[in-house]
């Protein structure tokens, strides 16, 4: 790997203007990685594998980071905060100029869904491997989004049609619709920003919760407000899409293990769907990206009530973190089909076959037995699992700092096995073998999980019964390395 040395004082973390230069498509050869953690490293293999020069940005705290490490080059980004680097547009723009980088692929979170940079890496004559600014425009607000949806007939929950200006029109909504209700950012995805107010005195603490997360995301202090389906399923599509209007559901996935509206446990196939909830959610998404004009890789997330209500909730307009269980089941390589998306190529199949069933755990930093606070600290021992069925995608290694400002999730463990309940298993045994030590980290709540009988029930054929706030309502215990399970 080569470093490039550190900018001189007046080139430091840098304001400007973005370049004004009109694009021209071309041969991808050298991506720069617009990231960091897991998903910098997960890019940097996929351009190893295709063939292509790679290039990683990285902030000071990560000097000595696993990405910095996989790419074929790096390039520093001076500053102490996200804001001062991996948010810092015409920063990394710079690098992209600086290392001849003629493609940028920007992973999730970050600028991944800011349409002013993807137009700006445009303008700057870069191939972006990523949706079109005005896909991102249109589905990256959820408003915009929920608007989309009703166009093209996908059910939707009901919600305010345009942002809460107080906590007056929140509470008109609530009458009228009923509790409970939750206050949304209008941007942002991920599961941030989201709180739920079970009674008309929660809800002006709910709206400013919400209020203040918009703010401290760098967006304007827009919210809404949507009717909450209680004890609902979160189920997904990964899709990908190409220039020409072709749309393809690599796999459903559900996603209902989550603690604070985000998720830490990901399946694919979305398991124990009831009737026709399987075609309802392709055809939906089909739609929905089709509408915005979406190129390369998305997610359509919904409820799904016990009811069998099927609810539309937001797209996200990029790479998802749980993408690698849909690779697992479909045999694809997402990371290389937005290469082939960004480069104009079309998308030459249809819905593939799944195979087998895959688990993906979020290991964190953080401590699950104390309401998931993050950890700071190093990572001293790291003693990964193996055998069949496991794959690890990670972001952190021994000595690796963890800075909670800049993330907290060290991998991300993948088990595939042929059935649901053989998945389980190996992952049973692969969270078991998985030692961490220096900072608390999620093993201990999943090694409970993965034989607890809400989500893992005796009988296979059995519907499990967590949801979207099952984590946080059940407390389940958080366990230690007891082997074997009883």
């Amino acid at each position: 790997m080569r470093r490039v040395p550190p900018p001189s004082s007046g080139a430091a973390a840098g304001h400007g203007v973005y370049p004004t230069t009109v694009s021209g498509e071309g041969l991808v050869r050298k991506v720069l990685i617009a990231n960091r953690g897991e998903i910098a490293v997960r890019i940097a293999r996929a351009c190893r594998d295709a063939g292509l020069a790679s290039v990683a940005v990285y902030a000071p705290a990560d000097r000595e980071a696993r990405h910095v490490r996989a790419a074929d080059e790096a390039m520093p980004l001076a500053g102490a905060t996200p804001a001062q680097t991996y948010l810092d547009a015409p920063a990394v723009l710079r690098a992209a100029a600086d290392t001849g980088a003629d493609a940028l692929h920007p992973g999730y979170g970050y600028l991944s869904e800011d349409a002013g940079f993807a137009q700006a890496v445009l303008d700057a004559g870069l191939t972006w491997i990523g949706p079109p600014p005005d896909a991102i425009r249109q589905l990256g607000d959820k408003l915009s989004a929920r608007r989309a949806a009703r166009q093209v007939g996908v059910p939707l929950l009901p919600g305010t049609a345009v942002p809460a200006s107080d906590v007056a029109e929140v509470t008109a909504f609530a009458r009228e619709n009923g509790f409970p209700i939750a206050i949304k950012t209008a941007a942002g995805g991920g599961g941030q920003g989201v709180t739920v107010a079970r009674s008309a005195g929660e809800i002006p603490r709910s709206y400013s919760r919400a209020v203040r997360a918009a703010v401290a995301a760098g967006g304007k202090a827009e919210c809404f407000a949507e009717r909450y389906l209680d004890q609902a399923r979160h189920v997904e599509t990964q899709c990908l899409a190409d220039r020409y209007g072709h749309v393809a559901v690599i796999s459903t996935r559900d996603c209902s293990l989550q603690r604070r509206h985000q998720k830490i446990v990901e399946e694919a196939p979305a398991p124990f769907l009831p009737g026709d909830a399987d075609a309802r959610l392709r055809a939906a998404s089909k739609a929905i990206l089709r509408a915005a004009g979406h190129v390369g890789a998305a997610t359509c997330e919904f409820l799904l009530g016990q009811d069998g209500t099927l609810a539309f909730l937001e797209a996200n307009a990029r790479l998802s973190v749980a993408h690698p269980v849909s690779e697992e089941v479909a045999g694809l390589d997402l990371v290389r089909e937005t290469f082939r998306m960004a480069e104009g190529e079309p998308l030459g199949y249809d819905d593939p076959d799944i195979r087998g069933h895959a688990l993906q755990f979020r290991i964190y930093a953080e401590d699950p037995g104390r309401g998931f606070v993050p950890a700071r600290g190093t990572v001293r021992d790291w003693r990964p699992p193996s055998g069949p069925g496991v794959r690890l995608d990670p972001g952190a290694g021994p000595g690796s700092v963890v800075v909670p400002a800049f993330g907290t999730l060290l991998a991300k463990l993948i088990v595939t096995g042929a059935s649901r309940a053989e998945a389980l298993q190996r992952a049973a045994r692969a969270l078991h073998e998985f030692e961490v030590t220096g900072v608390p980290t999620s093993l201990p709540l999943f090694r409970g999980l993965v034989t607890d009988e809400a989500f893992a029930p005796p009988d296979p054929g059995r519907p499990f019964s967590v949801h979207a706030g099952w984590i946080e309502a059940s407390r389940p215990p958080v366990r230690g390395p007891r082997w074997p399970p009883r």
